[in-house]
């Protein structure tokens, strides 16, 4: 009822608000409306991405956390090196996406950790090849302070 007012209160003159879940966002333990081809936000498959300084994984799982598929860029056939690259982190998440898709994905939710080169070509990849991504979340570890560093060398 708070929301109602508050709309009416600042929308323009004339017009009229039918349903106020559209302007604000649902509380916790309220349905939303929000479906993705039936399925609540909750319920959508989540494609984890780790970018690493050497490597890129990528690994679709269903909501609960069981793995459906996996990837990396060693796998897509690249070597050493070639491994750190944004063009082979693209790669296999074009492939990974290739492989959601034939097990019936469509829309899904995308959790990023790690500081590696691939990290947003990764997320490109995976709309270049085919799914919807509906969110993108950051998970990298952050320290807070960390380990205590080594004693200084003395010469």
């Amino acid at each position: 009822m708070l929301g109602r007012i508050f709309c009416q209160r600042f929308l323009p003159a004339g017009s009229k608000v039918q349903n106020s879940a559209f302007l604000f966002p649902p509380l916790p333990g309220q349905d939303s409306s929000l479906r993705w081809n039936g399925q609540k936000y909750e319920e959508l498959p989540i494609v984890h991405i780790k970018a690493t300084y050497n490597n890129t994984h990528v690994q679709v799982t269903d909501h609960a956390g069981c793995s459906l598929l996996r990837t990396s860029c060693g796998t897509e056939g690249f070597k050493n090196a070639k491994k750190g690259t944004a063009i082979a982190a693209q790669t296999a998440a074009i492939s990974a996406a290739s492989k959601a898709i034939n097990k019936g994905l469509s829309f899904v939710r995308v959790l990023v950790k790690g500081l590696g080169p691939g990290r947003m070509s990764a997320v490109k990849g995976l709309a270049m090849g085919g799914l919807q991504v509906v969110s993108i979340t950051d998970n990298t570890p952050i320290p807070h302070n960390g380990c205590r560093p080594r004693k200084a060398r003395r010469i």
